[in-house]
């Protein structure tokens, strides 16, 4: 029988996952493996992405290593044109993998800085998005999921630079929503709050900062990887057919504190 819940089964999806050797990546590719993808586990390292598709195996779940720096272009094009190989289709992708090597006002960073943050948080999510569009159109069609940030909604003090690539990241989604919806391509940008990430141990560590956020916070606190996987289910399955172009926030209210 062909239930609502039904939907959300992910089984014969190919989903690719980048920044998936932990934190947020980690724990949305185990969401989408649970619920019946073949995922495929890229990072900069090949052992780090062997280790996770190890655990996952073990698990019982469809995994993947494939190895990808996602600022270089060839490394990009080995990732899509592997998992193709090996699956001869692309269902799902998410663009998780990001940096932030800055923090500071905006005008003590360098033109390097700028040129190396742009390239990994938007040019990278672009190109990738690229290379998947003709295997996604071949299949008939395909969801493709954006992290962003609450930071490219309303920016805070000292991550001007990572928030201006967040708020580019959130248009391109928007853009791609609009161009490719003819072709059955989906495009979705979920914008975190502050999680407890190896990423974001710089925020979060600093017990004051935190102190003073979850005070703001209607859930009165900071979230954990998992928490994030959720709405990537939802954006990636049949259940979220109708949802494309959306920004979706998962902030603990972050947005409507004062």
């Amino acid at each position: 029988m062909n239930t609502i819940t039904s939907k959300f089964d992910l089984n014969g999806k190919v989903a690719i996952i980048t920044g998936s050797s932990k934190g947020i990546g980690k724990s949305i590719a185990r969401g989408l493996a649970e619920a019946g993808a073949q995922v495929v586990i890229s990072s900069r390292k090949q052992e780090a992405v062997d280790e996770v598709a190890r655990e996952f195996t073990e698990l019982g779940l469809k995994a993947i290593g494939i190895q990808c720096h996602i600022g270089d272009a060839a490394e990009r094009e080995n990732l899509i044109s592997r998992t193709a190989e090996a699956f001869g289709k692309i269902d799902i992708l998410v663009n998780n993998a990001a940096i932030n090597p800055y923090y500071g006002p905006l005008e003590g960073s360098e033109e390097g800085i700028f040129d190396k943050i742009m390239d990994v948080n938007v040019k990278a999510p672009w190109m990738l998005s690229n290379l998947a569009l003709p295997i996604m159109k071949k299949g008939g069609g395909g969801s493709i999921i954006n992290i962003s940030s609450v930071e490219g909604l309303r920016p805070g003090f000292g991550l001007g630079l990572y928030s201006a690539t967040k708020a580019a990241l959130i248009t391109l989604t928007q853009n791609q929503a609009k161009e490719w919806g003819r072709y059955g391509v989906r495009a979705n940008v979920i914008c975190p709050g502050l999680i407890k990430t190896k990423f974001s141990e710089g925020l979060w560590a600093n017990e004051a900062l935190v102190a003073r956020l979850t005070k703001q916070l209607p859930l009165g606190r900071i979230a954990q990887p998992d928490e994030m996987a959720g709405l990537v289910m939802l954006l990636a399955s049949d259940a979220g057919s109708y949802m494309t172009g959306g920004v979706y926030v998962a902030d603990g209210g972050y947005m409507v504190a004062g």
